[in-house]
């Protein structure tokens, strides 16, 4: 007899465990591929056991380390060598804006928003310069034509000396002199010819204009620009490096103010003389050119008196040594009298710290570092006063 065959119950059951066998097989087979993986990752990212730490004493170590800080403070000094140019115009226009803050500042008080007074005050400063360019050149065209007519009558009466004579008939001396004045080219000549002229022009406009460009944005940000700065002391001393810093710039505006107002001593020093002399032709002109110069501490006097006594030299020569005599006197009151007392009323700078910062600045950036050395010196003497001293007393 013939066994019966198998219900179908069994035989789906069988092939289910046949299926469930073989996925445990390949889930353990995936399981210990990804076991080797990770095994395969571990043993690649197993760099060893850290060593000894260098020896930061050894001769080898230092001397590379130092050779690198060397490199990169060479690298640091190039690259601001290269751009000094640019550092200078920015320090000046920030300079410019923080001497103009208290105009703008009173123009707020009296009603016009921020935007209209700073476009005042740029407008106002700008017509200046105009009506100083204004003044200047007529005068300066005038008196070098002059210039030019008087010299042959001088050389001659110098032919009259006889040591002159000697002189003139050995090198030639008055001869040459005639014919380099009389030719009308020695200004250009001064300045590397008509090109280098044309170039030392063009390249103070361009200046001029970005210090302009600069000035405004100052002006207009001053306040954004100060909070900014003041955000990066610590928040525990953030109150009194803000109170220093409006300080320095309160400084830098009185120092503005006091220099109009020895500029404008000059000014009118200058007026009264003139017209005493005779020169009341150009007498406002040249007022006005000796105002707007002696803005420049300690030698601004001297280039306006260098000029006016220039052009009196071409109209009269007693008139020209009556200058020369009156702003040799004016340019050392003002120097040691004037100056040091409105600019301690001003900055807070006793005289002598004045007077040696000016020639300081002057000997370091010249005209610029004049300019900028009397605040900056105000400057350093209230972080000095402020911080230094106090610290040494708590001690």
């Amino acid at each position: 007899m013939n066994n019966p065959a198998p219900p179908d119950g069994d035989a789906e059951a069988d092939v289910e465990a046949s299926k469930t066998t073989s996925r445990a097989a390949v889930r353990a087979e995936r399981a210990a591929r990804r076991g080797q993986a990770a095994s395969a990752a571990a043993a690649l990212e197993d760099l060893g056991d850290p060593g000894e730490p260098f020896e930061r004493r050894s001769p080898y170590f230092v001397g590379f380390v130092g050779g690198l800080g060397v490199l990169t403070a060479y690298f640091l000094f190039t690259a601001l060598v290269g751009i000094s140019s640019v550092l200078l115009l920015i320090v000046v226009s920030l300079f410019l804006a923080c001497g103009l803050n208290p105009s703008v500042e009173f123009l707020e008080r009296r009603g016009l928003s921020r935007p209209w007074a700073v476009a005042s005050v740029i407008v106002a400063a700008l017509l200046g310069l105009a009506l100083f360019l204004l003044a200047i050149v007529p005068v300066i065209t005038d008196q070098v034509s002059a210039l030019s007519d008087n010299v042959p009558g001088w050389l001659e009466e110098l032919r009259r000396n006889r040591r002159i004579q000697e002189l003139d008939e050995e090198y030639d001396v008055i001869q040459r002199i005639q014919d380099y004045v009389t030719a009308g080219d020695f200004v250009s000549t001064l300045f590397g010819g008509a090109l280098g002229f044309g170039l030392k022009i063009l390249s103070a406009l361009f200046n001029a204009f970005i210090i302009i460009v600069l000035t405004l944005y100052f002006l207009a940000s001053l306040d954004t620009t100060k909070k900014a700065i003041y955000r990066l002391a610590p928040a525990s001393r953030r109150d009194r490096f803000s109170k220093l810093g409006d300080r320095v710039i309160h400084n830098i505006g009185g120092y503005v103010s006091g220099a109009f107002i020895v500029a404008m001593c000059a000014g009118i020093s200058s007026l009264a003389f003139l017209f005493i002399v005779g020169l009341g032709e150009y007498a406002v002109a040249l007022a006005f050119v000796v105002t707007v110069l002696d803005v420049i501490p300690m030698i601004g006097a001297t280039i306006g008196a260098v000029i006016v006594t220039s052009i009196a030299f071409a109209t009269d020569v007693k008139t020209g040594i009556a200058c020369a005599i009156f702003y040799l006197i004016y340019q050392q009151v003002e120097n040691y009298v004037i100056y040091p007392r409105v600019m301690r009323r001003s900055v807070d700078v006793p005289g002598a710290v004045t007077v040696i910062a000016a020639l300081v600045g002057a000997a370091l950036l010249g005209v610029v570092g004049a300019l900028l050395a009397i605040p900056t010196a105000a400057a350093v003497l209230l972080v000095m006063r402020e911080v230094v001293v106090k610290r040494q007393d708590t001690k």
